[in-house]
């Protein structure tokens, strides 16, 4: 039976949670509302209402126990190993010392606190801080294992060992991610595809719900896949959202960040040249011939500046004749389309084309959906960058096979663009998949993400939807449909097989007014013209994705990954259901010339990275890419799904040892604070 029991949400907690939505929601600049950068004297809500009103935590333990430990005033670390709560260094020592010669660490200076647990807070309330953290562990590994995305298996051992379990290594949460194409193989085979399983699909308060056959379905009765409550996801949303606003959550979160900012600094001060030292002496590899992935980047946006001016001029010069572009009147070429705007492909330059991201659209979601339309005309947006327009995207597909052709030219760097899916049709899907086979788009450096814009109220205002439902079944019907019967939709299967995972996409600054919560309307229920909430969109995606994954992984088929925009603007919560239900989160703009070198040299630049911190950023973008398991492999050694440095293989990555043990053993320090918190709890 484990240690501790995570009990149902009270009352008091799901009012008091509901209280700080809602201020948050009231307030325009509401990420700042509960900060978790506050520490307790600032705290919105006083130390005790807390108390009173939230986690009196000792109601996670079963029953009241005395805290036998409430007199020890310091708690003596060693740096651990994931198996035990804590052990010497020597342990570390001896393990690597029986690895090959390149995943040997070198001796480095490790940074140590001794003495008292370098908190900076109170032994009662270490102890709280400690319950709230490891619930909340155990919520974000919970939902990650049923949805089939990735949790750190180092985290898991140190929960097990909290519950006083055995951790056992389990791959059948691994997600799949479709394997590379066999030399000579054809990406676009549909001969091989799965038979007809004549299950039976129904869409039930937002989630897609799978029966064995419409009888079943009549009586309700779905297959056993791991469907949603709703009831328990707001409870545990509720707990993470009154745990982050606690005053002593706030005061240890943001002293623990500044002393393991500050460790960071010390580490590189007394071990960045013995860390060069072993890049050095790393033969043929470098930062420029270590594996890089640009995790989000817009297939829109794929192309630098110059190639796109430079695609339209060419495709003036070989088809200013060709009629590309239709509008009430009549049917227009290309010659009558430039001329309606205008202008002259001629004289266009990179500073006309304003297509580049640059100071002018911080902060502005609006001057940057703008930069997607060259020279500011939606025309040239429909006729270039568009899958759906009067000559079947024919152009943007050229653009984005050239763009391939560069990638693999420079062999290193990889793309996952993305491609939208929008929700206001149900054949989307077959209209984008068909572009995607018809036009042969496949390139081994690229991997494929579906986004889906949060524009619910957009369409519904042109009245092209009835209700949140119908653009929900719009974009995960079909999907559901191509897994269940794959000869029937061959084009969807097999782009399917190149996509890794769902994006969630929009201005995250706007705000709805809503929160999210068991009072909101069902799917089938928002008729209104608001915009769902953030919290809402990510809720309802995440469901039908954790469905979907659990349906394609009974059939051997790949699954897919949430990974949402988030924590660019916008409220905390969005940062809070992203920790729940995305494997991870990133952000791409529109970019210059070479891409993604760029963006390292200017990030090298601007916070002065050293050569091993760029190899380690591009190691982790492969790590959270959604490439398959054999090309990672590849790309960073065998091992590579094991933490820390047994799993870097420096001779690929280009990453120190030194590096990969330092965070490896800080994380491992951070780990067995809450566990020696909880030990001292009992």
């Amino acid at each position: 039976m484990p240690l501790f029991k995570l009990p149902d949400i009270d009352d008091a907690m799901r009012s008091f949670a509901e209280k700080v939505f809602a201020s948050e929601v009231r307030d325009e600049g509401g990420r700042h509302e509960i900060s978790p950068f506050d520490v307790d004297e600032i705290c919105p809500i006083s130390h005790h209402e807390m108390r009173e009103h939230v986690i009196h935590l000792e109601g996670l333990l079963e029953g009241n126990r005395r805290k036998n430990s409430r007199k020890r005033k310091t708690v003596n670390l060693s740096i651990p190993l994931s198996e035990a709560s804590s052990t010497q260094l020597s342990h570390i020592d001896e393990y690597i010392s029986s690895s090959p010669t390149y995943q040997t660490v070198p001796d480095f200076q490790r940074v140590q606190i001794t003495g008292d647990y370098a908190s900076g807070v109170t032994v009662e309330d270490f102890e709280m801080v400690c319950k709230g953290l490891y619930r909340a562990l155990c919520i974000r590994e919970t939902y990650m294992q049923k949805s089939f995305q990735r949790f750190p298996k180092t985290t898991s051992k140190y929960l097990r060992n909290i519950d006083g379990e055995a951790w056992v290594a389990n791959e059948s949460f691994y997600p799949v991610f479709t394997p590379p194409v066999m030399k000579g193989g054809d990406p676009f085979q549909t001969d091989d595809l799965p038979e007809n399983l004549g299950y039976h699909l129904k869409m039930k308060d937002g989630v897609v719900y799978v029966y064995p056959n419409e009888a079943a379905a009549s009586k309700d009765e779905p297959r056993p896949l791991p469907y949603p409550n709703l009831d328990t996801f707001l409870d545990d949303m509720n707990f993470l959202l009154a745990l982050i606003a606690q005053g002593p959550v706030k005061t240890y979160t943001h002293r623990r960040l500044k002393f393991l900012s500050s460790k960071f600094q010390v580490h590189e001060m007394l071990n960045e040249m013995d860390e060069l030292k072993e890049l050095k002496n790393n033969p043929h590899r470098d930062f420029y011939n270590c594996r890089k992935v640009d995790t989000h980047i817009h297939a829109a946006a794929c192309m630098n500046q110059k190639h796109l001016l430079r695609f339209i001029k060419k495709s003036y010069q070989v088809d200013a004749d060709r009629v590309v572009y239709s509008t009430k009147e009549k049917n227009l070429t290309l010659k009558e389309l430039f001329n309606k705007l205008k202008m002259h492909p001629y004289d266009l330059t990179v500073d006309s084309l304003d297509v580049h991201a640059g100071r002018q659209t911080f902060q502005r979601f609006d001057k940057f959906n703008d930069k997607y339309n060259p020279v500011g005309a939606s025309e040239l947006r429909d006729l270039y960058l568009k899958t759906d327009n009067d000559i079947n995207g024919e152009y943007f597909a050229t653009i984005i096979k050239e763009v391939g052709a560069d990638l693999v030219e420079a062999k290193y760097q990889h793309a996952e663009p993305r491609l939208s899916i929008y929700g206001r049709s149900p054949d989307e899907w077959s209209k984008l998949s068909t572009w995607f086979v018809c036009n042969r788009i496949h390139c081994p450096n690229m991997t494929w993400m579906i986004q889906i814009p949060r524009i619910y109220d957009v369409f519904r205002a042109k009245n092209f939807l009835p209700h949140f439902g119908k653009m929900l079944e719009n974009i995960f019907m079909p999907v559901f449909e191509a897994t269940i019967n794959p000869q029937a939709h061959p084009n969807l299967s097999v782009f399917l097989k190149h996509i890794t995972g769902f994006d969630s996409v929009d201005d995250e600054s706007k705000h709805s007014g809503h929160m999210f919560s068991s009072k909101s309307p069902k799917p089938q229920d928002w008729t209104m013209e608001n915009n769902p909430s953030y919290t809402y969109y990510a809720y309802y995606m995440f469901a039908n994705i954790m469905v979907l994954n659990s349906l394609r992984k009974e059939r051997g088929m790949n699954t897919f990954l949430f990974r949402p925009h988030c924590g660019e603007a916008g409220a905390l919560t969005h940062l809070l259901i992203a920790f729940m239900t995305a494997d991870n989160i990133s952000h791409g703009l529109n970019l210059k010339k070479e891409p993604l070198m760029e963006e390292y040299a200017i990030a090298a630049q601007v916070f002065k990275l050293s050569t091993c911190d760029m190899c380690e950023v591009a190691r982790n973008s492969v790590l959270q890419c959604g490439i398959s398991h054999e090309e990672k492999a590849k790309f960073l050694g065998s091992n590579y799904l094991e933490e820390g440095p047994i799993g870097n293989d420096i001779r690929r990555t280009n990453v120190a040892q030194i590096r990969m043990a330092y965070r490896y053993e800080t994380w491992c320090y951070e780990l067995n604070l809450i566990t020696e918190g909880l030990k001292m709890a009992e």
